[in-house]
This record gives C-alpha cells, structure tokens and sequence, in this order.
C-alpha cells in the first residue's frame, strides 16, 4: 500500500500541470481569456470564461488562439504627445 502512495502522488502533480487558460485574439482586436480551450464546432468557438459560463464566438471573428503563457500584451502602436499649454 505505501508502494503505491507515492507514484499516485507524483502523477496527480503531473496530470495537475496539463490545465492551461487561452488567450483568444478577435479581429477587432479584443482579446478573451478562457480556462479551457476553445472548440470549434459548426462554425463557433466555443469556451468556458472565468465564471465558467459557456460561450461562444464566430470563427470568422477568432485569429488566433494561443496558451497564456505563450501570448505577448499588445503594444500600443500610438502614443499621444502631451498638449504643450
């Protein structure tokens, strides 16, 4: 039985790891995060938000769907110079 303890541990930990959030990137720019990932069914993306509601997007409006830790924050491509008074 004490055999048994520690590998059930040690997979536990790993099968832990495999949960990942998605950053879903629309083309007007908006990006959606999710904790699961985005499926594709019938035209719609569909995923679950952070409250766990079941949502959905048009596949035509998705770009790009990555893992969090693999998506970059948009940099701004404007920067406003302060109005000299």
């Amino acid at each position: 039985m004490k055999k048994l303890i520690l590998p059930l541990l040690l997979s536990l930990a790993v099968l832990n790891g495999c949960a990942h959030a998605y950053v879903m990137k629309l083309s007007n720019g908006t990006r959606i995060s999710t904790t699961s990932k985005p499926r594709l069914v019938k035209g719609n993306y569909y995923y679950k938000d952070a409250t766990g509601r079941m949502l959905s997007k048009p596949a035509g409006r998705v770009i790009e769907i990555l893992p969090a830790s693999m998506a970059e924050e948009e940099k701004t491509r404007f920067k406003p110079a302060p109005v000299p008074q």
